[in-house]
């Protein structure tokens, strides 16, 4: 499905095939991992850095054969090559840039135990060099050491703890009705009992809404026949910002602002309008505070932010303009293969429905009780995020020597866990191919065991994982509610790295409502 002789590949819709090959051991490693999962033994005496499989040591040269080979768009698939030729460990340098790669679990449980109190991770290149060149002010995203632990812990209290969850609960559960109510407007539109179109554009628009939402504590009309182009802009800004990162991701960024490159000033131009319309979200906010705004529910994260103290205020603006930017293609595309998905796999999507409607039936109008009664609903969005993770990998820099499968590992190292290539192999997923939430189900945690990357791990995990974690489960419960889903045209859908992996050609669905009473309306 993801292209003819890549290792690992998916199987066709048509149904679950027999894994293609099974992850092995590199040259040199005495351990072989097979297809049933079974943990083999390797040798345990210390052998160094240098010793750690390579594909090549000339960074430069290695830089020309990737670039020769289009390999940045392939990114995903070039890891999977590499494990499948080098073994479980293999470092690579690409231009200046070296990294130690590894994918067993248990490798990646010695990698997170050992990240200490202050996490670091990769950051991309071309936002640093935006932000320090134009001397923006930085948030959790980019901050280090004693200065991010202090944003963290007061951002984990508004953004990522359970009673914070409750407040959001309803905020985007409107957000999600309304969603279903703007694909029964286009049904009727179209006057033949379903809708059939490519919806990345509006999933976009829902994602921008529900985290506008949250942050704010208001609406902004988004999901509206006519939508605010402003807020457009900035959507169309953020999907600009992560496509022209991907060409500086090799190459200093500052050799590109040298010679004024377009993607230079494509992404220049991107950062502006997010930072300009963030700014403006902010200000329009402030200044009705100022007037006697009146809350009439929860009031919205900006809102605890300000009123709580514990960050000034620039330090506050810099956070909510990363949330703004985090929070409108990543989970709009996680949801997009979450459709994508089950209407390739209607057996699961009935199963799903199922649950849902049991789940509304018992919990009687409770949504809180609800959400905790679609355990397979919540496993389904794991098993999206396995097949089409988000990040590429899941990167940490280590604070002290670690020993890592034999090799001693030095500090500073820059170590990167390949997900999507985790995801796709059957040592660690048993049939890899097939979309089986119930996977993650298993009462036997040596099935899932640091396995559910999806959003990081630890303390520096996605700042907005439990928002998005609540928003698409949300969104799938009233889709499944409303919603037969199908692909229109039954076509396999490859991947391309775009700093986040999304499909490579527009993915058109077909909606059916289950009541038709309401697509006649």
């Amino acid at each position: 499905m993801f292209g003819r002789g890549l290792p690992l590949c998916l199987a066709p819709v048509k149904g679950c095939k027999p894994p293609l090959r099974t992850l092995r051991e590199g040259p040199g490693h005495p351990r072989v991992l097979t297809g049933e999962g079974t943990r083999g033994t390797y040798r345990r005496s210390p052998r160094p850095y240098s010793e750690v499989p390579t594909p090549g040591k000339n960074g430069w040269l290695n830089l020309y054969h990737f670039w020769r080979a289009k390999g940045i768009h392939r990114l995903h698939y070039h890891n999977i090559q590499n494990f499948q030729k080098l073994g479980p460990i293999y470092r690579e340098k690409l231009g200046s840039i070296e990294s130690v790669y590894i994918i067993d679990p248990e490798d990646v449980s010695i990698l997170f135990q050992s990240e200490g109190p202050s996490p670091e991770r990769y950051l991309v290149p071309p936002w640093v060099a935006y932000h320090q060149h134009y001397k923006k002010p930085i948030g959790v995203l980019f901050k280090k050491s004693e200065d991010w632990k202090k944003d963290r812990i007061a951002l984990n209290q508004e953004v990522m703890a359970p009673e914070a969850m409750k407040n959001f609960l309803p905020l985007l559960d409107t957000v999600s009705q309304d969603f279903v109510s703007f694909l029964h407007r286009r049904i009727h539109q179209q006057g033949v009992g379903e809708y059939s179109a490519d919806i990345s554009d509006d999933l976009f628009r829902f994602a921008f809404e529900s985290i506008t939402n949250v942050i704010f504590g208001e609406r902004l009309g988004m999901l509206q026949e006519r939508v605010d182009p402003e807020a457009q802009r900035f959507i169309n800004a953020v999907y600009q910002m992560f496509h022209t990162s991907v060409p500086m991701l090799s190459l200093p960024p500052d050799l590109f602002r040298l010679f004024r490159t377009k993607t230079w000033r494509d992404h220049v131009a991107a950062w502006d309008v997010i930072f300009s319309k963030a700014e403006q979200y902010t200000q329009n906010f402030c200044w009705d505070l100022k007037h006697k705004r009146v809350f009439d529910n929860y009031p919205g994260i900006l809102y605890r932010l300000l009123g709580n103290t514990k960050l000034p205020f620039e330090d506050v603006k810099a956070n909510i303009t990363e949330m703004l930017a985090g929070g409108v293609d990543t989970t709009s595309m996680t949801l997009q293969w979450s459709l994508y998905e089950l209407s390739r796999n209607l057996r699961v999507q009935e199963v799903l429905r199922a649950e849902v409607l049991a789940a509304r039936r018992q919990a009687q109008g409770d949504m809180n009780k609800m959400l905790k009664l679609v355990p397979l609903l919540k496993a389904s969005i794991k098993e999206t995020l396995r097949l089409h993770p988000i990040s590429v990998t899941v990167q940490r820099y280590l604070v002290k020597d670690v020993l890592i499968r034999g090799y001693v590992i030095p500090a500073q190292t820059l170590v990167q866990v390949g997900t999507f290539a985790m995801g796709r192999d059957p040592a660690f997923f048993p049939k890899p191919e097939c979309f089986d939430p119930a996977r993650w189900l298993n009462k036997d945690k040596t099935t899932t065991y640091f396995r559910n990357l999806g959003f990081g791990w630890g303390t520096r995990q996605c700042l907005g994982r439990r928002i998005a974690e609540l928003e698409m489960t949300l969104f799938l419960i009233h889709m499944l509610e409303n919603f037969k889903i199908e692909i229109q045209h039954l076509v396999d859908i490859d991947t391309t790295f775009n700093l986040i992996l999304m499909p490579n050609k527009p993915i058109s669905f077909t909606f059916r409502p289950l009541n038709q009473d309401l697509a006649q309306a």
